[in-house]
């Protein structure tokens, strides 16, 4: 007999919930969010009749191997259509939500999610470290720069980030006030800032070390931390049936409402990783702006900029890049820089 398993999963805690084919509760229960507290808990039911189900979260990944290691069937579910269907429900507790998340697993309206690698979380885990001790260094920028104004002194509008430190320090050092309140502020940035480089050289050094990275790079406008970004996103090329897909997956495609007589396309949905939505807008921007190289691509992005303009040309860049960096990717090619023909 088949037993459907759902798993609502918190930080500490875990609510256990078995439904039989039919839909009836077999028992529920609430253990620590552990594996082995979880495989003892089902430890009654045979484990080839039984498949486990929990929506996508924080905890997935070691739920996920973990479980399967164990020699259970696994399966993560898609947590925006898990929340559709528990929204239904007139009570929320974790009983409840347990309860629903096995009817989903029953009734097969769900979208498994691909579990990353180790190695792409670990790349992840570099550029998220990255990019928030690089927030931390011009946040503390903005800060001396806000506390400057109260005294009268101005900033130039854009001062490099590597040359702020010796640019801002005579000028706090020659006032006695200022020395006290800010010194520390500088010296903390100053720290952050060198920690700041030392993340960089290693995205730098992984992207350069990497076969599939250094030719992403190839392609004008993408850098070793858009190349690095889309790698650990995508991680497996193969579960993806259609390159197009790709760039709807990052939410660089538009929205569509249609009903009836009423058909409203939107901006783009903007879902999945912003991460890797950001790093490919900007090496689209790169391409277009900076890059002396031509291509076909680029080509194509300044002839729609004069029609549609520079953000929405920008978008669509993006997007092309998307789906060119997977195929290139799965059919394991090379970028042809190849320049549009009549274009300007």
């Amino acid at each position: 007999m088949d037993y459907f398993v759902g798993l609502d999963v918190s930080l500490r805690s875990v609510a256990i919930c078995v439904i039989d084919a039919d839909g009836r509760t077999v028992f529920e229960h609430s253990v620590a969010c552990e594996i082995d507290d979880i495989s003892d808990c089902l430890a009654g039911l045979p484990s080839s009749d039984l498949r486990i189900g929990f929506e996508a979260g924080a905890m997935s990944q070691h739920l996920f191997f973990g479980l399967r290691a164990a020699g259970f069937n696994v399966v993560c579910m898609e947590a925006r259509q898990v929340n559709a269907a528990l929204s239904a429900m007139r009570n929320k507790t974790d009983k409840t939500d347990a309860k629903g998340i096995a009817n989903v697993l029953r009734s097969g309206w769900f979208n498994p999610v691909h579990m990353k690698s180790r190695e792409s979380h670990a790349a992840r885990a570099l550029l998220s470290s990255r990019k928030a001790v690089q927030r931390k260094c011009i946040d503390l920028a903005n800060e001396i720069r806000g506390l400057f104004r109260i005294f009268g002194l101005r900033l130039p509008s854009r001062v490099d980030q590597a040359s702020f430190d010796e640019k801002v320090r005579p000028i706090i050092e020659a006032d006695a006030d200022l020395s006290h309140a800010l010194l520390p502020l500088l010296d903390a940035r100053a720290v952050l800032f060198a920690t700041y480089r030392e993340l960089d050289r290693r995205v730098k050094r992984i992207a350069s070390h990497d076969e599939t990275c250094l030719r992403f790079m190839a392609i004008p406008g993408v850098g070793p931390i858009a190349a690095l970004t889309f790698k650990a996103a995508v991680d497996e090329p193969r579960r993806f049936t259609s390159s197009r897909t790709v760039a709807a997956h990052f939410g660089l495609t538009p929205r569509r409402y249609q009903s009836g007589e009423m058909d409203n396309p939107g901006r783009i949905s903007k879902a999945g990783d912003a991460d890797v939505r950001s790093a490919l807008y900007a090496a689209a921007n790169a391409m277009m702006m900076r890059s002396v190289a031509s291509s076909e691509i680029k080509s194509w992005g300044l002839w729609l900029m004069r029609r549609k303009g520079r953000r929405r040309a920008v978008v669509a860049v993006a997007r092309k890049l998307a789906v060119i960096m997977h195929r290139m990717w799965a059919d394991n090619t090379e970028f042809r820089q190849r320049p549009l023909e009549g274009a300007a």
